[in-house]
């Protein structure tokens, strides 16, 4: 039986300017719910991203319906639930936890989230070569939404090499070999460099988000030739947008990834149908409220 009230919400670190809350409510208003989104914010809690397992059993215990789950909570999460969706265990990171019958089932809204979001305002970008840097739990769901796209191939970079390798190989066993491959951050001005063109920069780290200031690497790596795909969307315009903006490459913001995933996180806590265009318009003008989008 479908219910009228939902008690939902965000744990992750420095979440505070997220705008899912005013997101979530809004649809749920316009469909006649009662609807409670909260931030729980490790930061604010003085917790380590550890501690993910307790809050999503409090979570469980207190009555929430469901859980979105962002960066650094994604990965750690998986251990502590009871089952995965097949997208959230072939991507081994979950953004959001459905509680039903008083099991925690794990779901992966990042990537259809993405892909919705590249062809709706990237439609005609080259995809031959593309860069990614950040191989986390975002990460790991936008390599799948790009190679999913079309991308001929896609190279993982990561402070991190052992991260960028074994997100390549998962996605080599599910793509098919030689369509990933990994790299160290010192490369990427060589694969930049390459892509010019034929490609572009698809950017999943927290660099740049409001917690987290500034570019993930030099910005003369970047050239006029690629594209620029953000998945950080607090601030909208990140220094890496507007940096890449000002040398004429095409660029994506989060926005469009945070209104999809929205729009699907909704769906499976409710049952009920949102109107992507509705969440869409919403997410553009609470953006521009905050002042973060032009």
């Amino acid at each position: 039986m479908t219910k009228d009230s939902y008690l939902v919400g965000l744990i992750g670190s420095g979440i505070g300017p997220s705008l899912s809350p005013a997101l979530h409510e809004r649809e749920a208003d316009r469909q006649g719910l009662r609807y409670l989104y909260r931030l729980i914010d490790i930061d604010t809690l003085g917790v380590p991203p550890e501690a993910v397992g307790d809050m999503v059993r409090a979570a469980r215990d207190l009555g929430f319906d469901g859980l979105n789950i962002t960066h650094p909570c994604k990965q750690l999460v998986i251990p502590h639930l009871d089952a995965l969706a097949p997208q959230a265990e072939a991507l081994g990171a979950v953004n959001t936890v459905v509680f039903e019958d008083g099991r925690a089932v794990g779901h992966n809204t990042d990537v259809t989230g993405f892909a919705a979001s590249f062809a709706r305002g990237l439609p005609d970008a080259p995809l031959e070569r593309v860069v990614q840097l950040g191989a986390g739990g975002a990460g790991a769901a936008v390599a799948h939404a790009t190679l999913t796209l079309g991308a001929g191939r896609v190279t993982v970079v990561d402070a991190m090499p052992e991260r960028s390798a074994a997100l390549a190989d998962s996605l080599n066993r599910h793509f098919g070999d030689g369509r990933a491959a990994s790299a160290t951050p010192d490369r990427l001005p060589d694969l930049l460099a390459h892509a010019d063109g034929i490609g572009g920069l698809v950017h999943a780290t927290p660099t740049g988000m409001a917690a987290h200031p500034g570019l993930p690497f030099p910005a003369e790596l970047l050239h006029a030739g690629l594209w620029v795909a953000e998945v950080v969307y607090r601030p909208l315009e990140t220094e890496l947008l507007r940096t890449g903006r000002a040398l004429g490459c095409a660029t994506l913001d989060g926005a469009g990834m945070a209104a999809f995933q929205a729009v699907d996180a909704f769906r499976l806590f409710t049952g009920r149908e949102p109107d992507s265009a509705r969440m869409l318009a919403d997410i553009a003008e609470l953006a521009g409220a905050v002042g973060t989008l032009k």
